[in-house]
């Protein structure tokens, strides 16, 4: 199958809009867990948070879906597994191979890496003396596991891989995946209303003494969903093209839908349980999904030599990129008077060049790659 390169293409712009979010996420005055805070009190008077209201719904859920459909072109037809071949890989193999992409840097990587995120994530908390009699030892393994950020989505990423070897088992013919690919342009779009299903098992009034805030962070059916949809729907090339035709209306129907959803939903938490689970935030997300899509494979299935390197390293810069936002935020925040608008352009700017650069740096460390970015070898 050759290479579609508007898939590849998606996924790393994907990834820096994450980057972009970023930015605003960790000066924002909503009230959204994470960051430092903004710059005035009022949550109605920080006009660039509208960069949350307008990333937030759909780009995680898209990640997840388009990592749905990499993992069909991975595995194959199920009726083929356990054959090996260079084309596809075993149920074995995609275990073993996610294992060490998604695994080990969220955990090992922890502590070889991600702990200077904690750092810096667990300043504010020192700076009050929360921690000052806690020993040096036990703090670093606070900061490991403080620095876990953005990995909340390829701890889950993995349990989705494992899960989906399980699926393939019991649709061991690919009677549903065959039957999924027949699905009507209504038919696609109504499956937002799975997006909603999903958006409902997020727990409405977590209870601060308990886990459930950590579960709406990682909202694994809220996100299970589109990853399953990414596998048995959009990596149907019939699908693919039905999405394509339509894109121009659905980007017109997701810019008014995002347009009502600010209007209606500015100045509350964006990342509130009921805000997500509301149908309004729900329809702009799916609507933003297909014409995101749609938008892709009809104006960016070619590549470059800029794209080609994104396409092998969005995920290392993903995975490293947090650490600018964390360290450079806090400090320019802390300890500079610098206007508002001079700290969100110097950490959009370093995010976006020093992040490649960090991800150059540790790809070429042998043993630290292994840990931070789960490749053996460097590429």
């Amino acid at each position: 199958m050759a290479r579609k390169h508007w898939i590849d293409n998606l996924r790393w712009a994907t990834v820096l809009l994450v980057l972009f979010y970023h930015v605003f996420y960790f000066y924002n005055n909503k009230g959204v867990f994470g960051g430092i805070g903004g710059f005035v009190d009022d949550p109605m008077r920080q006009p660039q948070d509208v960069v949350m209201y307008i990333l937030y719904p759909w780009f995680m859920m898209l990640l997840f879906l388009v990592a749905g459909i990499s993992s069909r072109y991975a595995l194959g037809p199920a009726a083929s597994e356990p054959v090996e071949g260079p084309q596809y890989q075993t149920h074995k193999q995609f275990i073993k191979s996610r294992t060490l992409k998604l695994l080990v840097p969220s955990t090992i990587g922890l502590f070889v890496f991600h702990w200077m995120t904690g750092y810096f994530n667990t300043a504010v908390a020192r700076g009050t003396g929360v921690f000052a009699d806690v020993p040096a030892f036990i703090m670093y393994f606070i900061c490991a596991f403080s620095g876990t950020g953005p990995l909340w989505f390829i701890q889950d990423l993995w349990i989705f891989s494992l899960l989906l070897v399980l699926v393939r088992k019991i649709d061991k013919n690919d009677r549903f995946w065959k039957w999924c690919g027949k699905a009507s342009m209504p038919v696609i779009i109504l499956l937002g209303v799975l997006v909603w299903l999903g958006s409902q098992a997020l727990i409405m009034n977590p209870r601060p003494e308990s886990a459930d805030g950590l579960y709406n962070l990682y909202k694994p059916l809220t996100y299970f969903v589109p990853f399953l949809l990414g596998y048995f729907v959009f990596s149907h090339d019939e699908v693919q093209e039905k999405v394509e035709k339509i894109h121009l209306p659905m980007l017109i129907g997701a810019v008014a839908a995002g347009v009502a959803l600010v209007w209606t939903g500015w100045g509350k938490c964006n990342t509130d349980p009921e805000f997500l689970a509301g149908w309004l935030n729900c329809l702009y997300a799916w609507l933003m999904i297909l014409a995101m899509l749609g938008c892709f494979k009809a104006l960016f299935d070619k590549t470059d030599a800029f794209a080609t390197y994104m396409t092998k390293s969005s995920f290392g810069i993903y995975i490293v990129h947090y650490l600018v936002i964390a360290s450079l935020g806090y400090m320019m925040k802390t300890y500079t008077s610098l206007a508002p608008w001079m700290m969100y352009v110097i950490l959009f700017v370093a995010v976006m060049l020093l992040s490649p650069v960090i991800y150059e740096v540790v790809k070429r460390i042998p043993f630290v790659r292994w840990c931070v970015l789960g490749e053996k070898k460097r590429r």
